[in-house]
């Protein structure tokens, strides 16, 4: 058999559905780049108002509109999941929660907990 014959060794993605735990790895990776690329925007905001009012203004008139709004809740949920996958791992530097049900049991509660707690900070931050 040629090479371009062959089948994969491997299933792709395609076929093979990624286990729960190996989704919120991948998001946990993704939620880090998140919260060091909203980091450098927070000092973007801070220039801003060291420069004066127009210029914070201007980033403000962004952050406040609804787009803007989506972008802070999602940021939001992403320092809580970081956070909140951050204690797993503290659990799992102690070699506890290895074992496959409890892996997935801990991914949803992650998945809950961020979702939970992104809920109760907008709300305080909106008044409700």
């Amino acid at each position: 058999m040629t090479d371009s014959n062959r089948p994969p060794l491997s299933p792709h993605l395609q076929v093979y559905r990624l286990p729960l735990t190996a989704l919120i790895s991948i998001t946990h990776r993704a939620t880090g780049a998140v919260l060091s690329a909203g980091a450098l925007l927070f000092v973007i905001l801070l220039a801003a108002a060291a420069s004066g009012a127009n210029s914070y203004n201007a980033i403000h008139s962004h952050l406040s509109s609804w787009y803007g709004t989506i972008f802070l809740m999602g940021y939001t949920f992403a320092l809580f999941f970081h956070m909140c996958n951050g204690i797993r791992h503290l659990f799992w530097d102690i070699g506890w929660g290895f074992d496959l049900a409890t892996a997935d049991l801990t991914a949803k509660l992650v998945i809950a907990g961020a979702a939970a707690l992104t809920a109760i900070a907008w709300a305080i931050a909106l008044g409700v």
